[in-house]
């Protein structure tokens, strides 16, 4: 899977979360405007940061990576 398809799966999870990017951004200790970035440009968050926005988002890590379908 190329990353462009990764990008878009995390912006789903995160538009489908319905958590504010406020709260998200308070619970990964980054930015609002990262976590926009995360939405909106081709910004990926490092692995640490990947693992704690899948759990907040409650998203499945294998599915953003396209691991499985």
């Amino acid at each position: 899977m190329e990353l462009k398809n990764i990008q878009e799966r995390l912006r789903e999870a995160i538009k489908q979360s319905g958590i504010p990017q406020k709260d998200i951004a308070t619970a990964l200790g980054v930015s609002q405007q990262t976590v926009s970035k995360y939405m909106r440009e081709n910004v990926f968050p490092a692995l640490d940061t990947f693992a704690k926005l899948c759990k907040v988002l409650d998203a499945d890590p294998a599915y953003i990576l396209g691991l499985v379908n």
